[in-house]
């Protein structure tokens, strides 16, 4: 990439950036759509799961993602990646335990999955942009 001209590197890099930016509102879509569209807001459990789903690397891991990849020896880092897993099981548990007790239909579900998914994409593109390309704000 560094033999491509400064103004391709720029669009690249801009690119990127957008890409993120559709990624997350279209999630964001999802999200309220999954609500709005069958008049019933308790999908929006979810969102709690996914304010709480950062924290522990905030907290714990701080700017260093890259052992978010490798084994550690800091048992911080471990509590972290725990912590972590667990909301993001919580984040597709919500909404399958809200169609399994019938408070939710099969679209609302559909939608509220398929937002996870699509944040999902949204984190593990930041991630491998943010090592690259100074996306990082520590």
């Amino acid at each position: 990439m560094a033999d491509l001209p400064r103004h391709l590197r720029v669009f690249f890099h801009t690119g990127k950036l957008a890409m993120l930016a559709i990624l997350v509102s279209g999630g964001i879509v999802l999200q309220i759509l999954a609500c709005a569209l069958y008049q019933n807001w308790w999908p929006m459990l979810t969102v709690l799961m996914y304010v709480f789903l950062p924290m522990p690397l905030v907290f714990f891991a701080g700017s260093d993602t890259s052992s978010l990849y490798s084994e550690s020896n800091s048992g911080w880092i471990d509590a972290a990646k725990f912590l972590t897993g667990a909301s993001i099981v919580g984040s597709v548990a919500i909404p399958v335990i809200l169609k399994h007790a019938g408070v939710i239909g099969w679209g609302a579900l559909a939608m509220e999955l398929s937002s996870f998914f699509i944040f999902a994409m949204a984190v593990l593109c930041y991630l491998g942009t943010s090592e690259d390309d100074g996306y990082s704000m520590f």
